[in-house]
């Protein structure tokens, strides 16, 4: 497959591939092919197993077969290939992992199946052949005895003649090598010497049915430990000889190395169910543990599951670099290891900084809390990594409940939950499931996961709270408020998913979707009322004052609707107006030279920035707040609320800015919030929340 100078990219990597391949295999075994017919060869192979990375993985599993088709029957053949494909396939097709162990262990299927049929029919020539010395006549008994014993002294199987109650009367020189024993060592012992004590029961059984003549083979897998404590795993095919007279006579015992097949197995089993980072069990494994543990075995069986997400692990890969954030992973995944490892545990990774600890069998909440707790002290120690030392800290999520009447699937969707809450509540915690608030923290999620779909199907609405001034009780301004008319949770206000939005960033999205409902209502409220038509007000988040495509918005949707802007009232929290360096950012004087009304929400909430304020071209600030309702008690308002209220809007009005105040319930209110210096109010005084249709109705009534 030579190279030439109109050739691809790809083809010249796929060259490379196939060369390498080749020279890691062409010396292992005696094969009749030069090496231009070896790489030809190994091209259609390399071709067959990237067909199985996204197709039916019956094409690898034909590599394996054709690779001792044409007598690569070396075990080192598999490694080297499973190596070499290991590293290669990535880099000439997209596969995850799982799928890349898929195939890989198909073409290791395929070599292994081709290579046992291989040596079955060498078995069966072995055993024809002793047969043959025994039986045949004296002249051909000769003959036969020549040939296999050059068999028997020469195969790569061992081969051990065993007497009826089990002794092995004569090895050949393969059996010692297999079992890295001699010859005095093994003639004489039992062939149950040559199996460790798990698989003994059932090679007696298998054993006797053979020496009573109700079988004439069996094969099995045994392992047996050397002195050393390593592991020879073996597959052993037994076969009953008989006499001339059809009675058990002796056994043939053929003993096949298969260690490096089974260690290779056992690899890809691991890597299939634990994380390679780490080392720890993954989503896999901890699945099949869950099941086990939730098997309902004694009655009261209780569970437990924990869910750790490391707080602020973000923040070390992003300053330290991610070869420091996954040192500190493996540190903290060897402590939480070696604590489960003491009350019978099991910690997994499932992903990112997130770990599970799954505990079977508890004795009830309080123990597990106490187990959770050492684990945390654990994690917390310091990490020294390089030339830095690191203190990790855990937010968790505790679940503890009776086996019965519980699955894997809510076990670990209510400690997710649970754990969502610790991390609300302040990290650095452990938080406890409750039910009651759990339903919340699901309805939560189940109204963010259904945010987007809302918006695209008009689920969403705009209405508005109109606001009046309070010398007067004219109408001058619309608020509006964002409702959402929920398939099961009927109408909800603002209140119960903007929040979600923000955390989620679809704010900038569905405050998008709103200014253009809020422009288009104000502009015909403006085109049928003209002056008298009320401001159109409208909050926009913290994070949607962010965008980048704020501005270019605005403009468009202006624009687009035709609504003059000073018919437009912007609210931004304070914290919005500045950059991180404390100076004002350029949206604020941008809108108002577009005249465009800037409204500061969430007023005087940090008193000592307020003054920063002074000299921005603001158009009012409101306040809202638990603290107003003292305002409608008859014995008169709380005197630190009515102080704290009277000095924001004494500050408000040193910086000539006039004060909107939401929540306004009744006259009393909104009369003693008239004598602070509050000049507008929003709320049930004010008149109920509206349709932009219905608003139009109330600016008419007013002529």
């Amino acid at each position: 497959m030579p190279e030439s100078e109109g050739a691809s990219d790809a083809e010249v990597e796929r060259h490379h591939v196939v060369a390498q391949w080749t020279r890691e295999i062409i010396h292992t075994s005696y094969v009749a092919m030069g090496r231009p017919e070896i790489e030809a060869f190994l091209a259609k192979c390399f071709e067959d197993v990237l067909a199985a990375c996204d197709g039916p993985l019956e094409s690898a599993r034909q590599v394996g077969v054709r690779l001792v088709g044409v007598h690569f029957t070396n075990p080192v053949v598999v490694h080297k290939t499973l190596n070499h494909l290991a590293s290669a396939l990535p880099a000439h097709r997209e596969v995850d992992q799982a799928r890349l162990v898929d195939v890989l262990g198909a073409v290791g299927s395929g070599f292994a199946g081709a290579l046992r049929e291989q040596t079955l029919d060498e078995q069966e020539i072995i055993k024809q052949s002793v047969l043959d010395a025994r039986d045949a006549a004296e002249e051909a008994l000769r003959a036969s005895e020549a040939r296999s014993r050059a068999v028997f002294l020469s195969s790569a199987l061992g081969i051990a003649i065993v007497t009826l109650d089990g002794v092995i009367d004569e090895i050949n020189p393969s059996m010692t090598r297999i079992f890295r024993l001699g010859s005095e060592a093994l003639v004489g012992r039992t062939i149950f010497d040559l199996a460790d004590t798990t698989w003994i029961g059932e090679l007696t059984a298998a054993n006797a049915d053979l020496v009573r003549g109700e079988v004439d083979r069996y094969q099995l897998e045994i392992r047996f430990t050397e002195q050393h404590g390593s592991h020879i795993w073996t597959q052993l095919s037994a076969s009953l000889v008989r006499d001339a007279h059809g009675a058990p006579d002796y056994l043939v015992m053929l003993y096949e190395d298969i260690t490096d097949r089974h260690m290779l197995q056992e690899q890809f089993r691991r890597q299939a169910v634990h994380d390679p980072l780490t080392g720890l069990p993954n989503r896999t494994q901890l699945q099949t543990s869950m099941e086990r543990a939730l098997e309902p075995s004694a009655p009261g069986r209780r569970v437990g599951l924990c869910f750790f997400d490391l707080d602020g692990f973000k923040a070390v890969n992003d300053s330290l670099g991610h070869p420091v954030g996954d040192q500190l992973l493996r540190a903290v995944a060897q402590r939480l290891q070696a604590l489960t490892a003491e009350f019978g545990a099991l910690a997994a990774r499932m992903g990112g900084d997130e770990f599970v600890v799954l505990v079977p069998d508890t004795d009830g909440a309080a123990g597990l809390v106490g187990q959770v707790e050492k684990m945390l002290a654990e994690v917390t120690l310091p990490v020294r990594i390089g030339a830095h030392e690191l203190s990790a800290s855990a937010s968790v999520g505790i679940v503890e409940r009776p086996v019965a009447g519980t699955d894997a699937e809510s076990l670990l969707r209510d400690a997710d939950i649970t754990l969502y809450r610790a991390k609300q509540d302040g990290r650095a915690q452990w938080v406890l499931f409750d039910a009651a608030l759990n339903a919340e923290a699901r309805d939560r999620f189940r109204l963010s996961a259904a945010l987007p779909a809302a918006l695209e199907q008009g689920e969403l609405f705009v209405e508005y709270e109109p606001a009046r001034l309070l010398h007067d009780r004219s109408l001058f301004a619309a608020a509006a408020d964002i409702r959402w008319d929920h398939p099961e949770f009927g109408e909800l206000g603002q209140e119960s998913f903007l929040d979600l939005a923000e955390e989620t960033g679809l704010i900038t999205r569905l405050g998008s979707w709103a200014l253009g409902e809020v422009c288009r209502h104000a502009a015909r409220w403006t085109e049928r009322f003209g002056e008298r038509a009320p401001v159109a007000a409208m909050n926009l988040s913290h994070r949607h004052c962010r965008d980048p495509e704020l501005v270019n918005d605005v403009q468009r949707i202006l624009r687009e609707t035709g609504l003059p802007a000073q018919s437009l009232a912007l609210g931004m929290p304070e914290s919005a107006l500045f950059d991180h360096q404390g100076d004002p950012v350029d949206t604020v004087e941008i809108f108002a030279e577009m005249g465009i009304r800037l409204v500061v929400y969430q007023f005087g909430d940090d008193y000592t920035r307020v003054a920063r304020l002074r000299g921005l071209p603001l158009f009012a600030v409101r306040i809202d707040g638990p603290h107003l309702n003292g305002f409608a008690d008859p014995e008169g308002p709380d005197p630190l609320d009515e102080y704290l209220l009277g000095a924001a809007a004494g500050a408000a009005e040193l910086m000539d800015l006039p004060v909107v105040a939401g929540g306004i319930h009744d006259e009393l209110q909104a009369e003693r919030l008239h004598a602070l210096g509050v000049c507008s109010a929003i709320g049930a005084f004010a008149g109920e929340r509206v349709s932009a249709l219905e608003l139009e109705e109330l600016i008419a009534d007013q002529e």
